[in-house]
């Protein structure tokens, strides 16, 4: 039986990047606490030149797939993006990564759908066996995000990051196919 909506949930639906997206996603380049969450890199800004190679980059590599989180209600607002980068076809493994833009989204349950999007994605439509992803331990929501649809902590990158003088650890998750059970 094939899933009638594949990349469409309740609240929202994952999409293709586009053009018209490049100035919302500047713009969360340009917030320090979404940076913070989302990257190891310093939170310093991007331009839209900037942003547009690292999206020419996910559209054309056969490894990555980039997805706009979009509303299901707003066919154009964009609130998040979700990747799956480094897509190992051979051992059928691959790195998640979300983030939700705009912090008015964040905790109403669109990451939650997001994911299980994404995960019905990779395990039943790519046959991906491993989904693998990396969450700083400062990163709480996130984190009970992530163990609440079924990953697993593997590992502790200790002390890996340091921001405003502290250092902070940074976990690996994984989650293998036969564990995934949809819907949780």
């Amino acid at each position: 039986m094939i899933a009638p909506n594949l990349l469409r949930g309740e609240k929202v639906r994952l999409t293709a990047v586009t053009s018209n997206d490049l100035a919302t996603i500047t713009r969360w380049w340009s917030d320090p606490d979404f940076l913070r969450l989302y990257d190891t890199a310093p939170a310093a800004p991007r331009n839209d030149e900037q942003i547009s190679r690292r999206l020419d980059l996910s559209q054309t590599s056969p490894d990555i797939f980039l997805f706009a989180v979009r509303l299901l209600d707003d066919e154009e607002e964009l609130i998040g993006l979700l990747e799956m980068d480094g897509v190992s076809w051979p051992h059928r493994t691959t790195f998640m990564s979300i983030g939700i833009g705009d912090a008015r989204y964040r905790s109403q349950g669109y990451g939650h759908e997001a994911m299980h999007l994404a995960l019905n994605f990779a395990f039943n439509e790519l046959n991906l066996y491993r989904v693998c992803l990396t969450v700083f331990s400062y990163n709480e929501p996130a984190i009970a995000l992530y163990e609440h649809i079924g990953f697993t902590r593997e590992g502790v990158y200790r002390e890996h990051i340091e921001r405003d003088g502290h250092r902070y650890d940074m976990y690996l998750y994984g989650l293998l196919r036969r564990e995934w059970v949809p819907g949780r």
